[in-house]
C-alpha cells in the first residue's frame, strides 16, 4: 500500500542502491540486439557536482534510460579525468599545510602522495552522481591515469611521433608563473579591468625626430625588436626602413612595415615584442625578428633587462621613472583592457617562449573537418557545424606539455647530445639508444607530462579497451551520441575527433548534442566570485533528484541557455506529487489490470479516449526524444499526466466508480491501471525514482520498470473526439461561471448550437456533473434568444447561458462595480510608482519586476470585469 505523502528522500537512495547492486546498469553482452553506447564527460577527479554537470548527466541518463526501455544494449561508460593541474594543486595545498613543498618529497614520494590522495578523497562526484540517478556501468569505470589508459596514451604519443605529428619547438605559451607551466586556452580566465596606457617615445636614429608608442606594458620594451608601422599611415610611413634607439638600453631596433599596425588606433605605431605577446610573435615571425624573452619562469625580470629579479609590477614603476628623466614619457591614461588570469591559481598569465611539445593539430585536423562534412558525425542542432569547422579550418599547433609531475610522463628519453627516442617503454628507449651510440649510453627522460585533453581525446576508445581487442570495442564504438556543453567543442570535442579519426579512422561518436549554460535566475553565469551559484545537492535534498532532473529536461531546449528557477524546480516536485495521489485514487478505487486486458476493446468512450490520449503521449515523447527535443518530451509527458489524466481522466471517472454499472467500473480500472503503467514507463528517462517507486508498489511484476519495454504506439481507438468536445464545453462553463461569481449550488442550463447529438448523448451526465448544470440541450430552431442569455464559445461552436432566475442582476452589477473601482485605485498606484524615475532607478531589479507583474495582473483582471459587466448590462 502507498504511504499518504510522496517523500523523495524515503525512497531515492534505497532504489539506487537496488540498481546497482542488481546489476541492472550493465549491458547484456548475450543480446543480439542494436547496441546504443554514451562516454560520460570525465569529470575531476577534484570536482564536485555542479549544476551544468546537473544538466549533462540528466540529458545523458534520459537518453540512455530511453534506449534501454526500447530493448537495446545499453552502455553508459563512467569514469573520471585526472586533472593534472588541479589535482597537483589541491595535493600540495595539503602538503603546505604541513611545511612540506612537492621538492622536499621529490617527484616519486609527490606522485605516491597523490594516489593516496584519489584513494582517500578523490571522486566524491560519481558519489553525486549516483544521488542524480545517472545510471552509468559503475563496474567499468575509468579514469584518465589508471593502467589501461595509460598503456594508450604511451602507444598513442609514439605512434604520434614516429608519424611526425608530435614535434618540439620553442614557440610562444601561456604561461602560469604560479604552477610554472605551460596553460591550454581553456585554463585562462580573461577579466576586464581598468588599467593603463603608457605614452612614450623613441628617438629616430640619426635624425631630430621621435616614434611614438602608446602601451599598457612599458616594462616589457626591454624585449622590443621592431616598431611596425602601416605601409598606409600617411603620417609615419617616412619612417620605415629606419632605425630607433630603444631607450635604457644600447639596441638599435628597425621601423617596419606591417598591417598590424592600424593607423586609426592608438599612436599608428606598435612596439613589437614577439617573445611576449601572440600578436608581436606573428609579426616577428614574418619579418625574422630576434626574440627576446625578458622574463624567468616566475615572471621576475631576467638579465636581458636592467631590473633583473624584479616583478612586472616593479619594473613597470621602474621604467616609467627611467623614462621620464630622459624626458620620453608623455602621459598615462586610465584605458579598458582585459588581463588574463590563470583560472585555478589566480596568477597573471604570461606569454613566454619556453621549448614545448606540440601536437600537429592542422594536419589531424584534415580527416576530422571531412567526417563532420561527410555527415559521419552529425552536431545537434545542426547550427554548431559552423562553430566547429570555423575552429578546426584555423586551428593552430596544440601545445600538449605542461611542466607538471602528475600527469603522463612524456615516454621521451634524451641522449647526452640531445638524440631523441620515443618508446613505450624505457627498455625500449635502451634498445634503440644502444643500437646508435653503443652499450654504454646513458638516457635521461623527459620530465614534462602530457596535458590532461591529451588523455582525454582518447576517451571514447580508450575506456572500451584498446589498444587490446575487446568485446566492448567492437560492441559499442564508435559510441552513439556524446552529450556536451558548446564551451568545450574547441577542447574536447576537436581533440576526440582528431585522436579517434587518427587512430580508429572512424569517429569516436556518430552525433554530439550540443546543450547551453545553466545560469542564475536573471539569466548571469554562475560564479562563487558572484555569489550566485546553486548546490544541485542541497537542491536534491530540499525536493528529490526527480523534480530536479525534470526541470532541466523540461528547460533544456536545443542548444539554449537555462536561468535556475526555484519555483519551477519545487512545481515540479508539486507535479511527483499530483501523480503520487493519483496513483493512491487508483489504489483506492481498486485499479489493477487483468493479465489479458486489451486496450483496443474498451467500449466506454472515457475509457477509449483516455486510450487514445496515452499513445498520443507516447508517440509525442518517443519523437521527440528521437530528436533529442528534450523540453518537448518533458511537456508531453506532464501535459498528459497532470492535465489529461490526474485532472479529466480521474475527475470523469468518479462517477462511474461510485456508480452502479459493475461492467463499467471494472473496464474503468483496468483502463486506469493501463494508463497509470504508461505514465510510469513514459515518465521515466525523466523521473526514474518516483516511477520505480509506483511500479514497485502498484502492482505485481515480472520486469522491473528500468528494463520494461518502450510502449509501441498502437492504432487509434476511435471516438476519444467525443471527450475532448465535452471537456472543451466543461472548461468554458466554468470559465463564465467564475466571471460571472455564480455561486457553487446554481444549478443553469444551456443550449447548444452545436448538432453532434451522438457526442451529448455519450457524455450529458459528466457535463452536467463537472460543469454543474441542470440540463444541456440542442438549442431548438423556434427557440427565441433573450436579453438575459450569456453566450460561450467551444470547440463545438458556441452555446447560450439563461441567468433569469440563476442571477441577481443588480446585485451582480453592484458588486462587479465595487471591484472595479478598488482594481482602478491599485492601477494607479502602480502607474505612479513605474513612472517614477527614482524608484526604477533605486529599487532592486527583483521588487521593480514584481511591481510590473501586479501591474499586468491587475490589467487582466480589470479587462475580465469590464467583460462581466458589459454581459450583464441592460438586463
Amino acid at each position: 500500500m502507498l504511504e499518504k505523502n510522496y517523500n523523495p528522500q524515503d525512497m531515492e537512495q534505497r532504489i539506487y542502491q537496488d540498481w546497482e547492486e542488481s546489476g541492472d546498469f550493465k549491458p547484456d553482452m548475450r543480446s543480439k540486439n542494436e547496441a546504443f553506447s554514451i562516454v560520460i564527460p570525465p569529470p575531476n577527479v577534484t570536482g564536485v557536482l555542479h549544476m551544468g554537470h546537473a544538466l549533462d548527466e540528466t540529458l545523458q541518463d534520459i537518453l540512455v534510460r530511453y534506449n534501454r526501455m526500447l530493448g537495446k544494449k545499453v552502455l553508459w561508460q563512467p569514469g573520471m579525468d585526472h586533472a593534472g593541474i588541479a589535482t597537483q594543486m589541491v595535493v600540495e595545498r595539503n602538503l603546505a599545510k604541513e611545511g612540506i613543498s612537492r621538492h622536499d618529497l621529490g617527484r616519486e614520494k609527490f606522485i605516491e602522495t597523490v594516489w593516496k590522495w584519489k584513494a582517500q578523497s578523490g571522486g566524491t562526484i560519481c558519489k553525486q552522481l549516483r544521488r542524480l540517478g545517472a545510471s552509468c556501468d559503475w563496474s567499468r569505470e575509468r579514469f584518465t591515469m589508471d593502467e589501461g589508459l595509460s598503456r594508450a596514451v604511451l602507444k598513442i604519443f609514439v605512434s604520434l611521433y614516429k608519424d611526425g605529428l608530435i614535434y618540439k619547438a620553442k614557440k610562444l605559451v601561456n604561461w602560469d608563473p604560479k604552477l610554472m607551466t605551460a596553460v591550454s586556452d581553456l585554463e585562462v580566465v580573461q577579466k576586464e579591468t581598468t588599467g593603463k596606457m603608457y605614452y612614450y617615445k623613441y628617438p629616430i636614429v640619426g635624425k631630430d625626430e621621435f616614434i611614438h608608442i602608446a602601451t599598457t606594458r612599458p616594462e616589457t620594451m626591454f624585449g622590443d625588436t621592431a616598431v611596425a608601422v602601416s605601409k598606409d599611415n600617411e603620417k609615419l610611413k617616412h619612417l620605415i626602413g629606419k632605425m630607433c634607439k630603444l631607450p635604457l638600453t644600447d639596441r638599435e631596433i628597425p621601423i617596419i612595415a606591417d598591417d598590424h599596425a592600424d593607423p586609426e588606433k592608438g599612436t599608428g605605431a606598435v612596439k613589437i615584442t614577439p617573445a611576449h605577446d601572440f600578436n608581436d610573435f606573428e609579426v616577428g615571425k614574418r619579418h625574422n625578428l630576434p626574440m627576446i624573452n625578458i622574463l624567468n619562469e616566475d615572471a621576475t625580470l631576467n638579465e636581458n633587462t636592467p631590473f633583473e629579479g624584479m616583478s612586472t609590477t616593479e619594473a613597470r614603476q621602474k621604467t616609467i621613472e627611467a623614462l621620464e628623466k630622459l624626458g620620453l614619457m608623455e602621459k598615462i591614461e586610465d584605458h579598458p583592457m582585459v588581463i588574463p588570469y590563470g583560472d585555478r591559481t589566480g596568477a597573471v598569465i604570461e606569454p613566454l617562449m619556453t621549448d614545448q611539445w606540440f601536437v600537429d593539430a592542422p594536419t589531424l585536423a584534415k580527416d576530422a573537418i571531412k567526417a563532420v562534412e561527410n555527415g559521419d558525425m552529425q552536431f545537434v542542432p545542426k547550427n554548431y557545424e559552423k562553430t566547429y569547422f570555423e575552429w578546426m579550418r584555423n586551428i593552430q599547433p596544440w601545445c600538449i606539455s605542461r611542466q607538471l609531475w602528475w600527469g603522463h610522463q612524456m615516454p621521451i628519453w634524451y641522449a647526452s647530445d640531445g638524440t631523441i627516442f620515443c618508446e613505450e617503454t624505457e627498455e625500449e628507449a635502451y634498445k634503440q639508444a644502444k643500437k646508435r651510440f653503443g652499450e654504454d649510453v646513458q638516457l635521461t627522460r623527459e620530465t614534462d607530462v602530457l596535458d590532461t585533453w591529451f588523455s582525454s581525446g582518447l576517451w571514447a576508445f580508450s575506456t572500451l579497451g584498446w589498444p587490446d581487442k575487446t568485446e566492448f570495442l567492437d560492441t559499442f564504438y564508435p559510441t552513439s551520441v556524446l552529450v556536451t556543453g558548446f564551451d568545450i567543442i574547441f577542447f574536447w570535442v576537436a581533440r576526440m575527433m582528431m585522436m579517434s579519426m587518427y587512430m580508429m579512422k572512424k569517429v569516436p561518436f556518430k552525433k554530439c548534442y550540443i546543450h547551453g549554460l545553466v545560469r542564475d535566475e536573471q539569466g548571469r553565469k554562475m560564479s562563487k566570485s558572484k555569489g550566485n551559484t546553486v548546490d544541485p545537492m542541497e537542491t536534491i535534498e530540499k525536493y528529490g533528484a526527480d523534480a530536479l532532473r525534470f526541470f532541466m529536461a523540461s528547460s533544456e531546449t536545443q542548444g539554449r541557455d537555462i536561468n535556475i528557477s526555484d519555483a519551477r524546480i519545487a512545481g515540479y516536485r508539486n507535479f511527483a506529487t499530483k501523480l503520487w495521489n493519483a496513483a493512491r485514487f487508483c489504489e483506492m478505487n481498486n485499479c489493477k489490470k487483468p493479465a489479458d486486458f486489451e486496450a483496443s476493446k474498451v467500449t466506454l468512450a472515457l475509457n477509449k479516449w483516455i486510450i487514445a490520449k496515452a499513445d498520443e503521449a507516447t508517440a509525442e515523447v518517443t519523437r521527440n526524444l528521437n530528436e533529442f527535443r528534450f523540453s518537448d518530451a518533458a511537456n508531453a509527458v506532464y501535459q498528459f499526466v497532470w492535465g489529461t489524466f490526474c485532472d479529466w481522466f480521474i475527475e470523469l471517472s468518479k462517477p462511474v466508480f461510485y456508480g452502479d454499472n459493475e461492467a463499467q467500473k471494472k473496464e474503468t480500472q483496468a483502463t486506469a491501471a493501463f494508463v497509470l503503467d504508461r505514465i510510469l514507463v513514459i515518465l521515466h528517462p525523466f523521473m526514474p525514482f518516483i516511477t520505480t517507486e509506483l511500479w514497485n508498489n502498484t502492482a505485481e511484476r515480472n520486469v522491473k520498470l528500468i528494463h520494461a519495454p518502450w510502449p509501441k504506439v498502437q492504432t487509434k481507438t476511435g471516438n476519444a473526439e467525443a471527450i475532448d468536445w465535452a471537456i472543451d464545453l466543461i472548461t468554458s462553463v466554468r470559465s463564465i461561471r467564475a466571471d460571472l461569481n455564480l455561486p457553487a449550488g446554481a444549478r443553469p442550463h444551456i443550449f447548444l448550437n452545436d448538432l453532434k447529438a451522438d457526442y451529448l448523448s455519450q457524455t450529458e451526465s459528466m457535463i452536467k456533473s463537472l460543469a454543474r448544470l441542470d440540463s444541456v440541450q440542442i438549442l431548438p430552431q423556434n427557440e427565441a434568444i433573450t436579453k438575459d442569455m450569456v453566450q460561450g464559445s467551444f470547440i463545438g461552436g458556441v452555446f447560450l447561458m439563461p441567468l433569469k432566475g440563476v442571477v441577481d442582476f443588480e446585485a451582480e452589477r453592484a458588486r462587479l462595480t465595487k471591484e472595479l473601482s478598488e482594481l482602478e485605485g491599485r492601477l494607479k498606484g502602480y502607474a505612479a510608482k513605474l513612472s517614477n524615475e527614482s524608484f526604477v532607478a533605486r529599487a532592486p531589479q527583483k521588487v521593480v519586476e514584481e511591481e510590473k507583474r501586479r501591474q499586468s495582473e491587475a490589467l487582466e483582471q480589470k479587462a475580465k470585469i469590464e467583460e462581466a459587466l458589459d454581459r450583464i448590462v441592460g438586463l
